[in-house]
């Protein structure tokens, strides 16, 4: 049996399957980008595919702080969009 890899959400903090999850990522230049194929380099964080974590990482500035840099709102609208 194979195994399913998990990451954490970092906003609700509980773990889920990779591919419920969706990964945004900061590289070495300081981008930050929603990196679909899961395997960009670079710091990443991942978010529930849930629109409400995503309003809640916005509002509470959740991704900022664990990145740490500023997310510009065309990463959420991004976010948003693949959600729906």
């Amino acid at each position: 049996m194979k195994k399913i890899p998990e990451r954490m959400c970092v906003i609700t903090r509980e773990k889920y399957p990779k591919k419920d999850l969706i990964r945004v990522v900061k590289n070495k230049e300081g981008e930050v980008f929603v990196d679909t194929t899961g395997k960009a380099n670079g710091r990443g964080a991942y978010l529930k595919r849930d629109i409400e974590v995503i309003e809640k990482a916005e509002k509470t500035k959740g991704l900022e702080r664990i990145l740490e840099i500023n997310i510009p709102d065309t990463i959420y609208e991004e976010l948003k969009e693949l959600v729906k």
